[in-house]
């Protein structure tokens, strides 16, 4: 590996924490740093019949000795962060850098009403009065914060030390490609730029010390609040293909699209992509639920995986077959990109 970038290629919901879960256990990772924005995005992990939603923590944690840092471009809520980890008994092995801005209560308020909760859509976790703030110089960082004084740790010293010893290190992105401030449709979009480079900026990486960039795309599109979604289906057309999904963080039903190769086209370009991981094909097509060999899939099921490789002109390596981390299809073996 050693250093690997994992980001969503669509606008979130693309299913990072199962792909993430996944590379702890099978990759057995050293340390996972998280980057992107803050507690507004929920990243879900089902493992051992579990399931956990990870708002701070990366979804690696399955992994019992893997380090779990949280690098200092990202927003922490020190309350999510604590009780996540005391969820996963992470207690130890958990990083948080004294750089990552503190949201208060008054940004969660902020983040409630007027025209970001009534044009935008946010979640209320009060990401972006606290980057607002954050660009201003008035955020109040962790390190002024005694509740997270046992977390501190210079997070872009210890990835990029981990990453020179030949360690596995994966940095793992939140929301989506088009969400971004900068490259998403605006003014529909998150805080700040969640593409791979941003991810790797947030955590304290320089772009010659990835290896690879994986973006990961649902079999389908779905996104949730407002802002354009091309080839919208209806709920009624969502519900009738089985596609119907809630969101993590706010309870809220997600908006349905099929698979959208314009965008699935800009985001491997935004994010130099160099794999993809695609997930939910058992959705698509519930034939292939539990499969963990290319083969098993069906026909149109393996049509429709070479047809994403071939427009996108990137391998698909893996793929999802069920909610479990380890409901896996991996491809990487079999295209000699893993011994």
């Amino acid at each position: 590996m050693p250093c690997t970038v994992v980001v969503c290629g669509f606008f979130g919901d693309t299913g990072k924490g199962k792909v993430i879960s996944y590379l702890a256990l099978e990759d057995d990772l050293d340390l996972a740093a998280r980057g992107g924005v803050g507690p507004n995005a929920g990243h879900t992990v089902v493992f051992k019949g579990r399931k956990y939603i990870m708002r701070m923590l990366p979804s690696a944690f399955v992994n019992e000795r893997c380090r779990l840092l949280i690098g200092p471009g990202v927003l922490v809520d020190p309350d999510v962060l604590l009780k996540e980890v005391e969820e996963v008994n992470a207690r130890g092995r958990v990083g948080l850098d004294p750089n990552c801005a503190v949201i208060e209560e008054k940004h969660k308020q902020a983040d409630r009403k007027g025209y970001l909760k009534e044009k935008i859509g946010t979640t209320g976790s009060g990401c972006g009065p606290c980057n607002a703030d954050r660009a201003l110089r008035t955020a109040k960082l962790a390190r002024d914060e005694p509740k997270l004084k046992d977390f501190l740790t210079d997070v872009p010293l210890e990835v990029n030390k981990a990453i020179d010893e030949g360690k596995k290190v994966l940095l793992e992105g939140t929301q989506g490609t088009f969400l971004s401030l900068y490259h998403g449709t605006y003014p529909y979009v998150t805080s700040k730029d969640v593409t791979a480079s941003a991810i790797c900026s947030d955590v304290g990486v320089g772009p010659t010390k990835v290896d690879e960039v994986i973006v990961v795309f649902k079999s389908f599109v779905t996104r949730v609040g407002a802002g354009p979604l091309p080839g919208e289906l209806s709920q009624e057309e969502a519900e009738r293909r089985g596609w119907v999904e809630v969101a993590s963080v706010t309870g809220r039903k997600r908006r349905v699209a099929p698979f959208n190769f314009d965008l699935a086209r800009r985001a491997i370009m935004l994010n130099g992509a160099t794999q993809v991981a695609l997930t939910k094909i058992d959705v698509l097509f519930p034939e292939c639920a539990g499969a963990r060999d290319f083969n098993e899939l069906s026909a149109r099921a393996r049509e429709f995986v070479l047809k994403i490789e071939k427009e996108l002109g990137v391998p698909v390596t893996l793929i999802g077959t069920g909610p479990e981390a380890e409901e896996m299809v991996d491809r990487r073996y079999d295209l000699g990109l893993k011994d």
